[in-house]
């Protein structure tokens, strides 16, 4: 995968990617930016909820399962001193349906250690639980 990112002025970048979207970063005010774009970390973060969500679909599907509703809950704990790197991912997801709940787990747990590959490009401690109708998962993942 190849990608160039250009300089937009101040603090922001910008690129199309190689699938044909358009990403804007931009820094906060507070440190020169014009905040006309989420910070990389932001999109950082979004990108281990994308992967791992989409994974997660898949394997259900191939299941033949599908949740009637799916969202995820994703902080990232980062170091006080630069790099300030994420030191922890915690996610929760939480899926509504007709889920047997060892199917979720096996999803999630095919994701977390073996498909995602942004979470598997980062040296943060990824963690996870889960919920299935409202109801707090009862398996450690």
């Amino acid at each position: 995968m190849e990608l160039t990112v250009k300089w937009d002025g101040k603090m922001a970048f910008s690129n199309e990617t190689p699938s044909g979207h358009s990403i804007k970063m931009d820094a906060a005010e507070a440190v020169g930016g014009e905040n006309t774009g989420p910070r990389p970390t932001e999109i950082l973060l979004n990108a281990v909820a994308g992967c791992t969500g989409i994974d997660i679909i898949s394997i259900l599907k191939k299941m033949r399962l599908e949740p009637t509703s799916f969202q995820m809950e994703v902080k990232g704990e980062r170091a006080e001193d630069h790099p300030k790197k994420f030191t922890t991912v915690m996610i929760h997801y939480a899926l509504d349906g007709d889920l047997p709940e060892d199917k979720v787990v096996r999803a999630i747990e095919l994701s977390k250690n073996k498909y995602c590959s942004v979470s598997h490009s980062l040296s943060a401690e990824i963690k996870v639980n889960y919920s299935i109708n409202g109801k707090k998962g009862e398996k450690t993942i």
